[in-house]
């Protein structure tokens, strides 16, 4: 498929809350290195700074970022505030609270409720923002996630946050969320391959609610302790997904990215990258439509 001209608009549209967003968004992971959490090989800062600046460009308006994101020399959060700002008024930008890592790169302990705010503030530092767009809650295990999620209400009450959402959930965790403060989004690992049956639920109920449903694993290529994911690794064989790229003259990781949006009109793709012609593909995965046939065939791949 043709991709040059191709921008994230093609992918149609969705309201976090009431921000209005592209479906075809990126995840900024990928920025700071090669590998998700490897400290060891940084980034080229130029031209990581260059794919952000063609993302806006290609139409994205959609950016997942944390400030955990970084490399020995790349902060994911600083790589945008270099390349974005001042910062388009339509431009959402999401961030995640919850996990931590140490200036060596080692993982802290989950954040207590009474941290959050220190997080929340050292990704409004980082970005150069007075209030985040979107922050999304990273549980860490089955439990309650009252106290966490009643704190960043209280920080969106406070004006620090515009919108809140949840990630790493199953269905009692919206639930529970909803009962707190509205949620808008929920981020669960979930993709053609690797679909969870409690994420599926999560799905449903999200489109039945309104809410985004935000996938991030949504090309296969695990990397990292989040399951991230990003065409720059082993797009994998599979005999269903190949046949359907070779079918639309596309890439196995355009299917995987067109299967998931259409998996309906609330779910979004965050694709991440630091290599500029995987983004040009990756947001033209947006204008890939698949028929009928062709889903069924790929939903056997994902049932399967």
């Amino acid at each position: 498929m043709t991709s040059e001209t191709i921008t994230a608009a093609a992918s149609g549209t969705w309201k976090l809350g009431d921000l209005t967003v592209n479906r075809l968004g990126f995840g900024a992971m990928r920025l700071t290195g090669s590998a998700a959490f490897d400290l060891g090989t940084p980034s080229d800062r130029e031209r990581s700074i260059g794919v952000l600046r063609r993302a806006l460009e290609l139409g994205v308006n959609h950016i997942d970022t944390a400030a955990f994101y970084f490399s020995s020399l790349r902060s994911a959060n600083e790589l945008i505030n270099r390349a974005l700002a001042p910062y388009p008024d339509d431009l959402v930008i999401v961030t995640k609270v919850g996990p931590g890592r140490d200036p060596s790169g080692k993982w802290l302990p989950w954040a207590t409720p009474e941290q959050l705010r220190g997080q929340v503030e050292e990704n409004l530092r980082q970005l150069g923002r007075d209030h985040l767009d979107v922050v999304n809650l990273r549980l860490n295990g089955p439990g309650s996630l009252a106290e966490h999620f009643g704190a960043l209400a209280e920080l969106r009450d406070a004006g620090l946050v515009r919108h809140l959402g949840i990630s790493n959930v199953g269905p009692a965790h919206l639930a529970e969320a909803q009962a707190i403060a509205p949620v808008v989004c929920v981020q669960n690992r979930y993709g053609l391959e690797t679909g969870r049956a409690d994420s599926d639920e999560v799905l449903r109920a999200c489109g039945e609610q309104g809410i985004a449903f935000v996938p991030f694993f949504a090309i296969a290529g695990e990397a990292g302790a989040f399951g991230a994911s990003s065409n720059d690794g082993d797009d994998g064989q599979g005999s269903e997904v190949l046949a359907v790229a070779r079918a639309h003259g596309a890439t196995e990781a355009q299917v995987r990215l067109a299967w998931t949006l259409h998996q309906g009109p609330h779910v979004l793709a965050i694709p991440g990258t630091g290599n500029p012609d995987h983004l040009v593909e990756n947001v033209a995965a947006g204008a890939l439509r698949l028929s009928a046939d062709e889903l069924a065939r790929l939903g056997s791949v994902h049932d399967g």
